[in-house]
């Protein structure tokens, strides 16, 4: 139901937005902007279901080889020990555990071509355990709120936009996202916990992240000895050689396994065809409330009166000119890509607007969207407190990102 009110909210909001905007200032031109957006949204929310379709085919082709030949089984075996305390729900080695594993660490290496087909094979195998065909399990809560935390190790598609746009070392960032999407995923993890009534002092999550904390710590470490060039060479060849890797030992299990690989893939691939035919509607609907709220001038008002507040009680307000950005992504990650490219262009690559612009838009995902497309391949209509719990992640990465981008570059002028 949580979706239902803000779907409604945010068409309600941008309706009596425009109404004021005509009334009081005369903006005959608002309405026939915010129908343009409805035709705009409508036909985004195909488009990217289109675009998704060939990429859907391919990885979910792949998954039922990875499926067929054990290896998502052997994931799913790595995995036990920690998500049988996240998801206790899961049978042991059911084949959920490995397709979750993979798209988490799909995320992890920035990997998002992959990360939703293999999510999307996570949820139809959850779904096949959800005894309320309609209503999002606790399973599926916990998967999509660690999802829409957006826990990234390599951001490089943020360091390629901050290279195009001039940006002295785009690789600069690299330490303040990496810790902001830990606090984001950390706090989603935390926030299903207590829902769920799940113990968070269990040995092998405390082992878990504790672990994780050295990872991080080591990994900023590395990356800290290296020059900016190397960053950006290593983290992108690392993640290509890994995907292509994964690739070549799905193919060389089955073929092990004297499986007719072909066939195990085209099964998958039409699999694929028929989950993105499945999410265009909820992508349309999604990107149509987002779409009046920005034409309607809402957004514009929310971030005007923040700027007012914060100038009210004495308080630096260079961070109000990444809100956009930080607004937008859990709404739409195309248009919070676009604030961020905007205070980018506007304010300098190397100002502290653009780089925390850069660590907001890299530290969660898009809640709504993640919602849309993941509840919406199985068509879950109940989804419960995932919303609410998704949307903590994403404050804590959003307070995060302010904290970070002034603990590192708050000597920018």
């Amino acid at each position: 139901m949580t979706l239902n009110y803000i779907w409604i909210g945010f068409i309600l909001v941008a309706f009596v937005v425009a109404l004021c905007k005509l009334i009081f200032t005369g903006d005959t031109d608002v309405f026939t902007q915010i129908v343009l957006s409805t035709f705009d949204s409508a036909k985004m929310g195909f488009e990217i279901s289109i675009g998704l379709t060939g990429v859907l085919s391919l990885w979910l082709g792949l998954m039922k080889i990875g499926e067929r030949a054990g290896l998502v089984a052997v994931f799913a075996r790595l995995a036990s020990p920690v998500f049988s305390k996240l998801f206790p729900e899961l049978p042991k080695d059911h084949p959920a555990t490995g397709s979750i594993f993979m798209n988490f660490s799909a995320n992890m290496l920035g990997l998002d071509n992959a990360a939703t087909p293999i999510g999307l094979q996570a949820m139809q195998q959850l779904q096949e355990l959800n005894p309320h065909r309609d209503r999002a399990s606790n399973s599926m809560i916990m998967f999509l709120c660690i999802n829409a935390s957006g826990l990234t190790l390599v951001p490089i598609t943020i360091m390629m936009y901050r290279a195009q746009l001039g940006a002295s070392n785009p690789a600069d960032i690299f330490l303040p996202i990496l810790l902001t999407t830990f606090i984001s995923t950390l706090v989603a993890i935390v926030s299903v916990c207590i829902m769920q009534k799940i113990n968070l002092f269990q040995r092998n999550l405390l082992l878990f992240f504790g672990g994780m904390i050295l990872f991080i710590g080591g990994l900023m470490w590395m990356f800290h000895c290296m020059s900016k060039e190397a960053v950006e060479l290593y983290s992108t060849l690392f993640a290509n050689v890994l995907l292509f890797t994964i690739i070549c030992g799905f193919l060389i299990a089955g073929f092990v396994k004297k499986l007719n690989v072909y066939d195990a893939f085209i099964e998958g691939a039409k699999e694929g065809f028929r989950t993105a035919v499945k999410i265009v509607p909820y992508l349309v609907a999604i990107f149509l409330a987002i779409g009046v709220f920005r034409a309607s001038g809402a957004m514009d008002f929310f971030i005007g009166g923040v700027r007012s507040l914060v100038v009210a009680v004495g308080w630096d307000a260079d961070f109000v000119g990444a809100l956009p950005t930080m607004l937008m992504k859990p709404l739409s990650g195309s248009s919070s890509r676009g604030m961020m490219l905007d205070a980018m262009a506007t304010y300098g690559a190397d100002s502290f607007v653009g780089r925390l612009s850069c660590v907001a838009q890299g530290s969660v995902d898009t809640a709504f969207y993640v919602a849309a497309v993941y509840y919406g391949s199985v068509a879950i209509r109940n989804t419960r407190y995932t919303i609410p719990c998704a949307l903590v992640a994403d404050l804590a990465g959003a307070i995060a990102a302010i904290l970070m981008t002034y603990l590192f570059f708050s000597n920018i002028v």
